[in-house]
């Protein structure tokens, strides 16, 4: 073992919980808690203003957020990164069980519910988007957790101080990548949001909240791509760049013009 170098501890478990035969994972549960705080606090913030979508709207949208993400991370998996496979094993797909979920394709599913459900209510789509925004650090923080609990997704080999030696990384010390993306995408953006979604000046104009997400989240997630393995079935693609920090670029671009748009148009008054 190296001299600076932290064995992964022997105490995580992938599974959570195990009543009998059916056994809970941790990023499961990532996923169920999540969502229950996320609801919570997106409920919370749609009171800071007096126009819709409000409290109740949201409360019906929790199972179309849930939906949407699952079936988007789940398809932007199979076709971002693994395409080739699925192609060849289609019936695979439905395997979620056997993990394989994708943040980008997670979060294209969730667009499309939520213009599906902003057009149904009729009221604004980025109303919607900021509220759901504000939120998403909270999902991706326990996420990163579990990622890192299942020893996966792991970082390159270092020679930091704090090098993990992930079971079935090979003996190199690895960065933990996956408390990286924690910390950026989860913690740090989670307070940026926060303290912009408060503010009813902010709120009035909707789609700042949700530029500002995609230019947060995209802009962490190609930072510690360049810390994080490629994925072995794909490797280092375009100009060495990794399909992470391919699907977080137009991330970045899109949430520049929308908050370069909802700065510029008038305030909504109730």
């Amino acid at each position: 073992m190296p001299v600076f170098a932290i064995p992964f501890p022997n105490f995580f478990d992938p599974i959570a919980v195990e009543i009998g035969p059916v056994a809970i994972h941790w990023y499961a549960l990532a996923y169920i808690v999540g969502f229950l705080i996320g609801w919570r606090y997106s409920r919370r913030l749609a009171g800071v203003v007096p126009f819709r979508p409000d409290a109740d709207d949201f409360d019906d949208f929790l199972a179309w957020a849930i939906i949407g993400t699952i079936i988007g991370g789940r398809l932007g998996y199979v076709f971002f990164y693994n395409a080739g496979y699925y192609l060849q094993n289609p019936l695979e797909i439905l395997a979620t069980w056997q993990g394989g979920m994708a943040f980008h394709g997670g979060l294209l599913g969730v667009v499309g519910a939520m213009l599906l459900f902003a057009w149904r209510r009729g009221f604004g789509v980025f109303a919607l988007s900021d509220l759901v925004a504000a939120a998403a650090p909270i999902g991706l923080f326990l996420g990163r957790v579990a990622n890192f609990v299942n020893a996966e997704l792991w970082g390159r080999p270092t020679d930091v101080p704090w090098g993990v030696i992930f079971p079935g990384a090979g003996p190199e010390p690895r960065h933990p990548s996956q408390l990286y993306e924690a910390i950026l995408e989860g913690l740090v953006l989670f307070v940026v949001l926060w303290l912009l979604a408060r503010r009813p000046e902010v709120r009035r104009r909707p789609g700042v909240v949700t530029g500002v997400f995609l230019i947060g989240y995209g802009g962490a997630r190609f930072f510690v791509e360049f810390f994080r393995e490629p994925d072995a079935q794909l490797g280092f693609l375009w100009l060495g760049a990794t399909m992470g920090q391919l699907l977080s670029l137009p991330m970045i671009l899109a949430g520049a013009a929308i908050l370069a748009w909802a700065i510029r148009r008038r305030p909504v008054e109730a």
